[in-house]
């Protein structure tokens, strides 16, 4: 093989390999009025870094509108403007469903929770934070599986969903490829560790240091 032919060869496999790297698996993130913003951008931060990885480049993270409106405002006033909405056609490897003050609106939606239990058939894995894991114990997600709700909140998602195994005092509970967390400042903590899950610990610690989350971690160790 002569000196271009061979160079021609290393052109193809590295466009071949660009191509197989292309994201093909998508990390979707549900939002709706009045979600609580922490539940929303700390995953979009932590996965939204990881994918600028050429290890996570496989993943897209995709914003989905629980209405036909793809703008959504949250409960502290940040706005954004979704990628895809609960009526598109939309295959997910992750879904991650946020909470809000007032869930019932969301609970008796049910576009939504069949939406929802839709996703939970095939994707890898079904996520929440906070109050949202009411919408998944609604979709019969969490059903027979051990999963957490904002603290204080415990109770009454067991006196609402008695299949649910709840967890109290608990930030992050993962069973069974789904992951619920307390929600707040502790979706950052429930992100890495399905970060961890979809990569590798080495990989979901680069992240905490590239956005210097690690520091915070480390600020409140004795």
């Amino acid at each position: 093989m002569n000196v271009l032919a061979k160079m021609l060869c290393l052109i193809t496999l590295s466009v071949s390999a660009c191509i197989a790297n292309a994201a093909s698996s998508k990390i979707g993130i549900l939002v709706f009025d009045g979600f609580l913003t922490s539940d929303v951008t700390a995953p979009i931060e932590v996965f939204g870094a990881a994918t600028k990885k050429l290890w996570f480049s496989s993943y897209e993270v995709i914003v989905i509108s629980a209405t036909s409106n793809k703008a959504v405002t949250s409960e502290e006033g940040l706005k954004i403007v979704a990628d895809k909405t609960i009526y598109d056609d939309i295959e997910l490897d992750v879904l991650l469903v946020p909470s809000a003050y007032e869930m019932d609106v969301f609970l008796n939606d049910k576009a939504l929770i069949r939406f929802i239990r839709e996703q939970g058939k095939d994707a890898s894995w079904m996520a929440s934070n906070c109050s949202g894991a009411f919408l998944l114990a609604e979709a019969g997600i969490l059903n027979g599986k051990k999963a957490t709700t904002w603290a204080g909140g415990e109770k009454s998602l067991a006196r609402s969903y008695p299949e649910i195994k709840v967890q109290f005092d608990t930030n992050v509970v993962i069973d069974n490829r789904v992951i619920t967390s307390n929600g707040g400042p502790v979706s950052y903590q429930a992100a890495f560790e399905l970060l961890e899950k979809l990569s590798s610990k080495a990989f979901a610690e680069e992240i905490s240091e590239a956005i210097q989350f690690d520091r915070l971690v480390h600020a409140f160790q004795p």
